[in-house]
């Protein structure tokens, strides 16, 4: 079975794909009710759920508003408010996969593990996937072991479900000390993609070190995770290197068990299915299990891909400055508070996580780049040069510090470092094509080596044919070396790949006067004028130039700036 069919699976097993939650709602909507709804199609829970409990003040009774305020509440993470609504749906006999989803929840919470199976067996569960899967730990929860082996062993009758049958089943044991049993399921590779997710590793190593087997499990670490520590492994293999014997931690009881349920399967879909509903699994885990820092940080991450980076940088707060992925909730925060235009607030997390965790490289790459972003380049570069110091000797992955120290250095004007980074990372990575097309851009631009930035840019083109920018560079280049009808069909090219870019059409204006097609020229430059303020250029259109070529024309212009005059094309303008 391909993946995509696996996912297709698990996505109608749990209740994702079969059709929408929410029943349709009829006419005659109050006003808070039409806000509330329209919030909700905005992705924006906040505004949505304040709406529909102003909504149901005045129709305390409505199921159809109080499920879709169930829905927002829960997508916020209150989830004590949406149970005492789902509560009061099911008092009412109103049928709802939501409701049914929250009132799972509550059962779990409540660690009734006879209400939890009465529910999954009267069909009050939420798909064949998930209700396999908590039936079993909700058997374990109720002391019967084997009646939860049974269950999970249900579950992996279907092919697309074994993996995530053998996961649990190897938790589930674990969690009561079965560790031998445990490792045969881990050893076997039945969890299939499961077994290389960086949750399933670490539980493995656990389970390894509580069969006094370190030496292994630290190579297990080596080979899942190469060079390339965190601060969290980075403690694990200290302690495996010291001889002390790991706690298992993933899983302590039922309920955790459930927890990891929900977020192993908003983990399977978060790439693949609706991010508003793979957001109502990571939150159910949250609830069952407070300290799932995994679960808090994919919430956040969905958040952030649902538009909602002040929820989002709510959730990040809750990771504990204690945990081992503290940084990483840091750099997430820095992120949400940008995208919510708070840029000098993700400036301050940024310092503040450089000052509490600057020898890890990637917080001083995320400071190098949120400052080259706000053009405080002197700044960036000494991040940069922070986090290539914290390698001993750089790799082909550090081509990209190398490539963004120099743009930084070109921006301080300090062209031979400049030059020197981006001939580094070429060395790392030779023929990338951003980096070749800066580079020979640049040299163009500084009318040196021209030759030579020339055939770096035609690599890069060949690298990279769909990159208006690339392209641009190309045509630029071959304008600047005086081939100007060559350079037509390029910036032409370019144009098309990027229709609205004020340098591509300003670039585009210059190459036609130089051809001598001067109307066309002219008209080339007012749409670039027509878009200086699109936000749409990787650097400004220089609008004052471009308005004095048109009062005067490009050799008009070329005279005063004191440049070289042009030798128009095929002789004579229109």
């Amino acid at each position: 079975m391909s993946r995509n069919s696996i996912i297709l699976a698990i996505g109608v097993a749990i209740g994702l794909l079969g059709g929408p939650v929410l029943a349709q709602s009829g006419s005659g909507l109050s006003g808070s009710y039409l806000a509330a709804r329209q919030a909700g199609f905005n992705g924006d829970y906040r505004a949505a759920a304040q709406y529909y409990a102003r909504a149901l003040r005045a129709d305390p009774g409505n199921p159809e508003m109080m499920e879709r305020a169930v829905l927002a509440n829960f997508s916020m993470g209150r989830l004590d408010r949406a149970i005492t609504m789902a509560e009061t749906l099911e008092a009412n006999e109103f049928d709802s996969q939501i409701a049914n989803m929250a009132l799972v929840t509550s059962a779990a919470a409540r660690d009734d593990f006879a209400d939890l199976e009465a529910r999954i067996r009267d069909s009050k569960g939420i798909g064949p996937l998930v209700d396999g899967l908590l039936l079993g730990w909700a058997q374990l929860g109720a002391g019967e072991l084997q009646g939860s082996m049974d269950a999970f062993d249900e579950v992996a009758l279907e092919d697309a479900f074994k993996g995530f049958a053998a996961y649990h089943r190897a938790m589930a044991l674990a969690s009561i000390g079965d560790f031998e049993r445990a490792d045969e399921i881990f050893a076997s590779g039945a969890m299939g993609a499961l077994q290389r997710t960086r949750r399933a590793v670490l539980a493995n190593v656990e389970v390894l070190s509580q069969l006094e087997r370190n030496d292994e499990a630290q190579k297990l670490i080596m080979d899942s995770f190469r060079a390339d520590l965190d601060p969290g492994l980075s403690k694990i293999v200290a302690d495996l290197e010291a001889g002390r014997m790991l706690p298992f931690t993933y899983v302590d009881t039922a309920r955790d068990g459930i927890a990891e349920v929900f977020f192993t399967l908003a983990g399977a879909l978060s790439n693949e299915s609706n991010d508003d509903f793979t957001l109502l699994y990571s939150r159910i885990a949250e609830h069952l299990s407070p300290t799932h820092i995994d679960a808090i940080l994919l919430s956040a991450e969905l958040l952030e891909r649902l538009g909602q980076p002040e929820l989002a940088v709510e959730t990040y707060e809750r990771v504990p400055t204690d945990s081992a992925s503290y940084h990483a909730a840091e750099l997430g925060r820095a992120g949400a508070l940008r995208d919510a235009g708070q840029i000098e607030a993700s400036v301050e997390v940024l310092r503040g996580l450089a000052r509490t965790h600057g020898d890890l490289a990637v917080v001083q790459t995320a400071l190098g780049d949120a400052m080259r972003q706000d053009e405080q380049y002197a700044e960036a570069a000494e991040a940069y040069s922070n986090a290539l110091a914290l390698h001993e000797e750089p790799g082909r992955s550090e081509w990209f510090l190398f490539y963004v120290r120099a743009i930084t250095y070109e921006r301080l004007d300090q062209w031979d470092l400049a030059e020197a980074d981006f001939r580094k990372a070429l060395e790392l990575n030779p023929n990338q094509p951003q980096v070749l097309n800066y580079l020979g851009y640049s040299l163009v631009q500084k009318q040196i080596k021209l030759d030579e930035a020339l055939s770096m840019i035609e690599t890069a083109v060949a690298e990279r044919p769909q990159s208006g920018y690339i392209v641009d560079s190309l045509g630029w280049v071959l304008y600047k070396l005086g081939r100007y009808d060559e350079a037509v069909g390029h910036m032409e090219r370019a144009a098309e790949l990027m229709p609205i870019d004020p340098i591509v059409n300003d670039h585009l204006g210059d190459v036609y006067w130089a051809v001598g097609r001067k109307r066309e020229a002219e008209f080339q430059w007012k749409r670039a004028l027509s878009f200086a303020d699109h936000g749409t250029a990787a650097e400004p259109a220089d609008v004052d130039r471009i308005r004095r070529k048109l009062e005067v024309g490009l050799d008009v212009v070329l005279e005063e700036e004191g440049a070289e005059p042009l030798k128009v094309a095929n002789g004579g303008g229109d």
